[in-house]
């Protein structure tokens, strides 16, 4: 039916509107999505990926059930970054300010940042081509209940970007019971306005989400599901107190997690995801819908990363390199396991694929459809994919070209600089920039090239 249509408009002896084809693309149902986002997750804190000492039967079937991915990386190693990239196909450098997490109560944290947030301009703007968009255009109901985190400003809300309905934590982080954040800020949104709740935010969120596929069932619907679990504070479901937590309570320390409120915080989001896959199953969608689950960034101190070096905010594999899976029966085959080296903005491609929409020429995705390539069973192939985040004096810089990774860190200062490879040793102990100059020069000459290009062209820069 697609391609019949596609043809149809374009051939000169058939007059066919935009309507007209709307409706003949109607007829068939397009596939939903559902992409599930977990914030600060490891890369070894699922049972599936290697944690002994924790239960994750839900994800870990939802691997079993298509393809698990060994070598997926977040496009930052902080939560604003990655949101960005995964909204707008692209990395998030070409947008200005959002290299590095917006702080808590809408700080900027480096020079841009700063700069922008000074005009009140710190966010992803309204006017921005993103997937979402895309797919609302294209007649899909789009939806988010979770975190947002691009922006504070009410003009930077997700409603502006294309969601139909959107109920969310503005911020970075937030008492799960009470929603107040570390300077007291109230977060809970919805539509754009603060809303009162009461109850555990990964239930709320949860809640929320099997509402908009109940209502959506009969249409196909976009569903944007990016939980704060397991981002501090430190609270599992079971551990409401009547009074917000204090602002200086150890528990907002995200390197210092108590192990088994961590660990309940994880498997109640499993249990919750459980609740939605259930849904999709109960309303006969598991077959229409395609479930993505992926981490936004590294795990913190609290996290296993294992067999990773690293954590949260560095370039290091620990800091980017999280799980990933994806399901849609029938299309994707089961259990697989996929070491294609692949990034966040991969499935954003291959959403607009799926969904049958295309990127503005003037801002094409940089992605490569993912979904397609592990349900075609292609050989890997040899990517190039760049990171860098600032954050105050500090600047993390890598690329990975094949198995050959570079590194740079800016501290004040101090410049150091790494080259690994991590076909061999994949938690970076190695430094081979003296053993193998050509490489480190070759893979730094990259770095600089596409940081040159990506900096000199963000949007709002100074002049």
């Amino acid at each position: 039916m697609k391609t019949f249509v596609v043809a149809a408009i374009g051939c000169a002896s058939i007059a066919i509107s935009a309507a007209d084809a709307f409706r003949l693309l109607a007829e068939e149902r397009r596939p939903n999505v559902l992409f599930i986002l977990a914030d600060d997750l490891g890369y070894g804190d699922l049972a599936c990926y290697g944690r002994p000492d924790i239960r994750t039967p839900n994800l870990d079937q939802l691997a079993r059930q298509g393809v698990r991915f060994t070598s997926h990386y977040a496009n930052g190693p902080e939560c604003s970054p990655t949101r960005t990239a995964f909204l707008t196909g692209r990395y998030q450098q070409w947008v200005g300010g959002l290299e590095c997490a917006i702080g808590t109560g809408n700080v900027g944290r480096y020079d841009d940042a700063i700069r922008l947030r000074e005009t009140n301009d710190l966010g992803l703007p309204a006017d921005e081509q993103t997937i979402v968009r895309l797919l609302k255009d294209a007649g899909y109901a789009t939806g988010i209940t979770g975190k947002w985190h691009l922006g504070y400003e009410p003009k930077f809300g997700p409603n502006f970007h294309g969601f139909d309905y959107a109920f969310y934590c503005i911020g970075g982080g937030m008492d799960y019971f009470h929603y107040l954040d570390t300077v007291a800020g109230y977060n809970l949104f919805l539509n754009g306005s603060p809303v009162r709740r009461e109850g555990y935010f990964t239930d709320l969120a949860t809640d929320e989400a099997i509402r908009f596929v109940e209502q959506h069932k009969d249409e196909a619907f976009f569903l944007y599901l990016p939980y704060t679990v397991p981002h501090s504070p430190f609270q599992g479901p079971n551990d409401y107190q009547p009074d917000p937590l204090p602002l200086d309570s150890p528990l907002w320390n995200q390197g210092k997690a108590p192990p088994e409120v961590y660990i309940a915080m994880i498997e109640h989001m499993d249990t919750c995801i459980g609740r939605v896959l259930a849904k999709l199953d109960e309303s006969n969608l598991a077959k229409d819908t395609v479930v993505i689950f992926a981490g936004d960034n590294g795990g913190t101190r609290s996290a296993r990363n294992a067999p990773y070096s690293g954590i949260k905010g560095s370039t290091y594999e620990g800091g980017i390199r999280v799980p990933a899976m994806v399901r849609w029966p029938d299309v994707v085959p089961a259990g697989v396991v996929s070491d294609q080296a692949c990034i966040t903005f991969d499935f954003t491609a291959s959403i607009a694929r799926i969904a049958g929409v295309k990127p503005s020429p003037e801002k094409p995705f940089e992605g490569i459809d993912i979904i397609e390539h592990v349900a075609k069973g292609r050989p890997n192939v040899d990517r190039t994919l760049y990171w860098r985040k600032p954050r105050g004096a500090t600047v993390w810089k890598g690329v990975r070209q094949e198995s050959m990774k570079y590194i740079g860190s800016k501290r004040g200062e101090e410049y150091r600089e790494y080259l690994f490879d991590l076909s061999a040793d994949p938690a970076e102990k190695e430094d081979l920039k003296a053993s193998r100059p050509e490489v480190f020069q070759r893979l730094k000459q990259l770095y600089d090239n596409w940081e040159e290009e990506v900096r000199r062209n963000r949007r709002g820069r100074p002049e």
